[in-house]
């Protein structure tokens, strides 16, 4: 695809303009459209239709020829920009100059995924980092999971930053932020037949020793980084599972926990059919 990069986007474009403010909360609330930017996101955005209008530099288009090709292909609207304007819409230090304009229908609702009768669900609560919310999108999806539900006071899935670290993991998997109460969400899930198990450092089931209790339908819980789950919700589950530690680290952080825990779920859930190479 050949692009006139004589005639730009620049910083002032008022379409550059509108997306740089989608980095802002306020403004993404607003807006059908969320911005992402990379290699990863903007690739999987387009790849599986989420993605409207991608914006790339003239060393972009040279660098990441192959996306622009299938953005032609599939029917994107493709934007030349400036260096400028890539700055402007990047909150990077160095940025990739290649950027997409996504569908915030790519979030799902939390009916949608348990009428899909799911056997793993990621529920991580009130995550106060994008870039964990988005390690744990990433990590829900490479263990197997078939949904993320972000539950009580999160971050927004569809920031930048929560976005570029998911790799693209975003498109990949059903993602949901659900508005109900973590209660009233823990009782969707049981009625659906899942368990409910939370990670605890005292946990009274040990993560080794749970085979059996891991091959069942099992909703995980994961904690805020800073707080943990809570008495309330710890006491919910249905099972508190401790890993066990075997060095002189005092816990684990909360994108290695959830990888371990969910690790070990696929694993007991897999039959000799469908396993893999982790």
């Amino acid at each position: 695809m050949n692009l006139d990069f004589s005639s730009a986007f620049t910083e002032r474009t008022p379409r550059i303009v509108n997306a740089a403010k989608l980095h802002r909360s306020a403004a993404r609330k607003k807006s059908p459209v969320f911005l992402v930017e990379g290699e990863n996101c903007v690739e999987a955005a387009i790849a599986t239709g989420g993605a409207r209008d991608l914006f790339l530099t003239e060393a972009a288009a040279e660098r990441f020829d192959e996306i622009l090709t299938l953005a032609g292909n599939l029917g994107v609207y493709v934007h030349p920009i400036t260096d400028k304007a890539a700055k402007s819409l990047s909150d990077t230090v160095t940025s990739t100059g290649l950027f997409a304009l996504c569908d915030k229908e790519v979030l799902w609702g939390t009916g949608k995924i348990l009428a899909g009768r799911p056997r793993l669900l990621s529920i991580p609560v009130n995550t106060a980092e994008p870039g964990n919310a988005g390690s744990l999108i990433r990590i829900s999806d490479a263990m197997g999971a078939d949904a993320v539900i972000f539950a009580g006071d999160t971050v927004d899935p569809l920031s930048s930053k929560a976005a570029r670290a998911s790799a693209g993991s975003l498109f990949h998997i059903p993602v949901a932020k659900d508005k109900s109460t973590p209660n009233d969400l823990l009782g969707q899930i049981r009625a659906k037949g899942l368990q409910i198990l939370a990670t605890a450092a005292d946990g009274e089931v040990n993560l080794d020793e749970a085979d059996e209790l891991l091959a069942q339908p099992t909703a995980w819980l994961f904690g805020n980084e800073a707080h943990g789950l809570g008495p309330k919700l710890l006491a919910q589950a249905d099972h508190r599972v401790r890993i066990p530690i075997r060095g002189r680290a005092e816990s684990l952080n909360l994108a290695s926990a959830a990888a371990i825990c969910l690790h070990a779920s696929a694993k007991a859930q897999s039959t000799p059919a469908d396993s893999g190479a982790y």
